[in-house]
C-alpha cells in the first residue's frame, strides 16, 4: 500500500480550514444575534440614542437594600451611547423620569420608594461618577452638556437605596425610571 504524504496534507488542509470557516460563521452569526436583541436605537435628525439592555431606557431600582455610596456605584450599570450625526456640536439634556405608563400599568403607584430615599449616579465615559439623590434634581436633569460634531459618548447610570433610608431592607417597594435625552429642547427619546 503506497501512503501519499502530499495527499493527506492537502486534505488535513482542507478540513482545518473548514472546521474554522464554521467556527468563525457560528461565533458571527451569535454575537451579531444577542447583540442586536440587547441595542435598542432612538433616533433624531442629529443624535441617535443607543440603549444597550434590553429594557432600552426603562430602570429599575427593584430591591430595597440601603447601601452607601460606594457600594451602590457597584450595582448593576444602565449603559447607553449618544452619537452626534451632524458636523456640528449639538446640546442635550440627559433627564431620569418617573415611568407612570410601567407604574400604571404594573398597578404599583402605592408602592414606589419615596424619592428622597434613591441615589442615581451617571458617568460619562472615563470621567468620575457623578451622585445625586433623585429627589433634589431640579426638573429631572441628571446632566446637561454638549456633543462635539460627530462624536459618541457611552453613559452609565445606576440606582440604589440610601444608606440613611428608614425603609426596611425586604420591603416591597420598589421604582420604575425612564431615561429620556432631550435635544435642543426636543425630545430624542421619552421612552414608551
Amino acid at each position: 500500500m503506497y501512503y501519499n504524504v502530499k495527499k493527506q496534507r492537502l486534505k488535513d488542509i482542507i478540513y482545518i480550514t473548514l472546521i474554522l470557516l464554521v467556527a468563525v460563521f457560528s461565533t458571527h452569526h451569535i454575537y451579531y444575534k444577542f447583540k442586536e436583541e440587547h441595542n435598542i436605537d432612538y433616533n433624531s435628525e442629529s443624535l441617535d440614542v443607543i440603549f444597550h439592555e434590553k429594557t432600552g431606557p426603562k430602570v429599575t431600582l427593584s430591591r430595597v437594600t440601603p447601601v452607601t455610596d460606594s457600594v451602590g456605584l457597584s450595582s448593576k450599570a444602565y449603559t447607553f451611547t449618544i452619537k452626534n450625526n451632524l458636523t456640528e456640536k449639538v446640546s442635550y439634556q440627559i433627564k431620569l423620569l418617573d415611568d407612570l405608563k410601567t407604574t400604571e400599568e404594573d398597578e404599583c403607584k402605592d408602592y414606589q420608594i419615596p424619592k428622597e430615599y434613591i441615589k442615581v449616579s451617571l458617568k460619562e465615559d472615563k470621567e468620575d461618577n457623578i451622585i445625586y439623590d433623585l429627589a433634589t434634581l431640579e426638573d429631572n436633569v441628571l446632566y446637561s452638556t454638549d456633543i462635539k460634531a460627530l462624536a459618541e459618548k457611552t453613559y452609565y447610570i445606576r440606582l440604589w437605596t440610601a444608606q440613611d433610608s428608614v425603609i426596611p431592607t425586604g420591603s416591597l417597594l420598589h421604582y420604575h425610571g425612564l431615561i429620556n435625552v432631550i435635544e435642543n429642547n426636543l425630545s430624542v427619546e421619552v421612552g414608551e
